[in-house]
């Protein structure tokens, strides 16, 4: 079975209105028949994270919602917890500390229960620090700005569900990208994906390909430094690091990117609806005049006011798309 779809959520998603992402993670996990294990592990907040969780999922449809908490590293060995995952059709992990999260969760049977999860076909979403440990670095913490400076970060290791990269979430709002360059500049191997407030980066596997593709209100942005150059490994204390030649990807909603291959996806090219519908006129208005000239008994004064009315009706009570009624042949 292929793996399944990943949600890596930049945080603050929409609990109040649309709630794009949230429905679509619940759609994907099954909707009624969805199975959805919360992971609050990262909360500093007690029983009304889950609460609040409990009651959007189960609103947006969800058969089953519950939690699974582990608070340290001999909890994430406990067998019942790690059974909760084992049954899930969707996995959602929330936000707070990711180092925290990564040295509870990261190397133990819950983790690795996650990465099954993940390899059977459920979704694994998480939002914040529910987002940076699905890569296979995370950042652990440090400060904001758009200079990469030496030491401007920490790393540790994430749940690897998306190799070779590390996430960054509320990468506009806090002026993430900084830090996220410093990384990709001292480890030019990993790709760089910050992710936008209200927004999702979906991974999903087409055609063998890891493709990702961005919904919700924000963009994602991508660092490719594969052909950068640096001075990261000579750079003293926190100055200022040289990056050049960084091939910088920023994505709205609705753009796609191969993972695999590391290249953006074309977008499918967007048809006006008013120009459709004037084209399909024009057609069925092609489509009468030959008609009419093969009836042989029509003349252009009466065709020149028969297309004159059709068209007035199509602009007066016929929707943009409903057949134009021409009348009776002269």
């Amino acid at each position: 079975m292929p793996s399944g779809p990943l949600m890596i959520i930049g945080g603050a998603e929409d609990k109040l209105r649309k709630r794009t992402i949230l429905k679509e993670f619940v759609v994907a996990s099954g909707g009624h028949d969805a199975r959805i294990v919360v992971i609050p592990t990262a909360s500093s907040l007690g029983p009304e994270i889950v609460e609040v969780y409990e009651a959007l999922f189960t609103k947006l449809g969800a058969g089953e919602v519950r939690a699974a908490r582990p608070e340290s590293r001999e909890d994430a060995h406990d067998p019942d917890l790690v059974a909760a995952i084992d049954g899930a059709t969707g996995i959602f992990m929330t936000g707070g500390n990711q180092l925290k999260l990564s040295g509870v969760v990261c190397g133990t049977p819950f983790g690795d229960a996650i990465v099954a999860a993940h390899e059977r076909g459920a979704v694994v979403a998480g939002t914040s620090a529910g987002a940076s440990i699905q890569s296979s670095h995370m950042v652990a913490f440090g400060s904001g700005g758009a200079t990469p400076k030496q030491r401007m970060t920490q790393v540790a290791a994430g749940l690897g569900l998306v190799g070779s990269t590390v996430i960054d979430q509320h990468f506009d709002q806090r002026n993430r990208y900084g830090r996220l360059l410093m990384i990709v500049a001292q480890s030019p191997q990993l790709l760089g994906i910050g992710v936008d407030e209200d927004t999702a980066a979906i991974v999903e596997v087409v055609d063998g390909h890891e493709v990702l593709r961005v919904a919700g209100k924000g963009a994602v942005t991508i660092m490719d430094p594969a052909k950068m150059v640096s001075n990261a490994h000579e750079a003293r204390r926190s100055a200022p690091l040289l990056a050049s030649g960084l091939t910088l990807h920023v994505l709205p909603a609705g753009s796609a990117y191969d993972l695999t291959v590391r290249a953006l996806v074309p977008r499918e090219p967007v048809v006006d609806a008013s120009e459709a519908a004037e084209i399909a006129e024009a057609g069925r208005d092609l489509r009468q005049l030959a008609r009419d000239i093969a009836a042989g008994d029509v003349s252009p004064s009466n065709l020149r006011r028969r297309l004159t009315r059709a068209r007035r009706v199509t602009a007066t009570t016929a929707p943009a798309t409903a057949p134009v009624e021409t009348g009776d042949h002269a």
